[in-house]
């Protein structure tokens, strides 16, 4: 059965491998699973049709013979579970890297989700400039965590995992503020992730579909 992923018709990002999909495609590359897409216009995202697959009208939504999978760290968690390749085989190192996933979505990303959140959606706001120094606070006591964390090692925990696919997809979010330059050692870290031959074959097919979908 064709496994097929929805998207952003056309992503807000212009292509940039920021949108949830990307994570998702990556991991796809990675277990070495052929996809196709269907990309949703922002109009269609709270219509019926869409709400029948993710009922909070968001992307990506996964299908594969009957199974409908909603949250990117659901999709990547099921596709790692089901075709090996992105969790360890030894049930200790398996639950490290588990931990890790979860840690990339409620420890790291919300606070850079709050970045963009103040920075487009709230800067006009007459709170925004206070709010914005208390969020970039924040991300960088999260990042010096990470750092410390992650020290010299080429991955989090071993050999790169499901656990590492998701972090760098979180920390990935930052690269256009530039929070990330401070912190070389995460910065190396993310680029070890872009360089893996199946993270490029991800951004290339996502930058590609949005090309393609551009408004003329």
């Amino acid at each position: 059965m064709t496994i097929v992923i929805t998207c952003f018709e056309h992503s807000p990002d212009g292509g940039k491998g920021l949108a949830r999909d990307t994570r998702v495609r990556w991991a796809l590359e990675e277990v070495g699973r052929p996809y196709e897409v269907r990309g949703v216009p922002f109009p269609k995202l709270k219509e019926p049709e869409h709400l029948a697959r993710h009922p909070f009208g968001q992307i990506p939504v996964f299908e594969e013979d009957g199974l409908v999978l909603f949250e990117s760290g659901a999709i990547i968690f099921h596709l790692a579970d089901r075709y090996g390749g992105l969790l360890p085989s030894d049930p200790n190192a398996r639950s490290r890297a588990i931990m890790w996933m979860f840690a990339a979505l409620n420890s790291v990303e919300p606070s850079i989700l709050d970045l963009q959140n103040v920075k487009f959606a709230e800067g006009d706001k007459p709170w925004a400039a206070d709010r914005l120094i208390v969020v970039k606070d924040r991300i960088e006591q999260r990042l010096r965590q990470l750092s410390a964390r992650l020290g010299h090692a080429e991955w989090l925990d071993g050999e790169f995992s499901a656990g590492d696919l998701m972090m760098v997809s979180v920390l990935l979010r930052l690269k256009p503020s530039g929070m990330l330059n401070a912190f070389p050692t995460l910065a190396a870290y993310v680029e070890r992730g872009e360089a893996r031959p199946a993270y490029q074959r991800a951004f290339t097919a996502q930058q590609s579909f949005n090309a393609a979908s551009a408004p003329a």
